[in-house]
């Protein structure tokens, strides 16, 4: 069984050859995306096809469901593929569990406001609300912790990195920041695990 490490070296190759692929001209890039569509489908299938067995299974199905939502690669499988047995919300709530002792290390606490069209809204709170820290806490805490769960989402627009207290003018949204550098969506990482 490959580790992660040869896994994202199999992913970027996979973008590396999709790079190539396109620089020799639109005919060859058009093919390389269909092989990729075509391939794409078939594992997805096959995909659906074992979830639908152990979906039969009944009740002893629920451990191996799981089990497969909390394999990192095959998590992100099924999401790439629609397929993942738990919904959107419920995979952001369980990545912001996941953040939130580091927040709380520092005060602070993370709240999702809504989802919408491919955007999560959220909102920082406690200590972490208005200090400097909190852009370095939402980026490297926050954001990665979505993206690994769902990378479908385009983008983030976080509240409470600027000062609380200014509220001179209520229709300013200046405490509010979107992130979206490296949230793609799936599509732009269908071969990538």
């Amino acid at each position: 069984m490959a580790d992660d490490s040869e896994l994202r070296a199999a992913g970027d190759r996979i973008e590396t050859l999709m790079g190539e692929l396109a620089a020799a001209g639109p005919a060859v890039q058009t093919r390389a995306e269909e092989l990729v569509r075509l391939l794409m489908r078939l594992y997805g299938s096959g995909l659906e096809r074992i979830l639908t067995v152990v979906d039969d299974a009944g009740a002893a199905a629920t451990p191996i469901f799981a089990r497969l939502a909390a394999d990192d690669l095959v998590a992100s499988l099924l999401v790439l593929h629609d397929l993942h047995p738990l919904d959107l919300e419920t995979r952001i709530g369980r990545a912001l569990d996941h953040v939130r002792p580091y927040l709380a290390s520092h005060g602070g606490d993370v709240t999702l406001l809504s989802l919408e069209d491919g955007v999560a809204r959220l909102r920082l709170e406690g200590s972490c609300h208005g200090c400097p820290s909190s852009m370095v806490t939402m980026k490297l805490a926050i954001e990665k912790a979505i993206e690994e769960a769902a990378p479908e989402i385009l983008r983030l627009e976080v509240e409470g990195v600027s000062d609380p207290t200014d509220r001179s003018d209520p229709s300013d949204r200046s405490d509010l920041v979107q992130i979206g550098g490296s949230l793609r969506p799936a599509a732009a990482r269908g071969t990538s695990p």
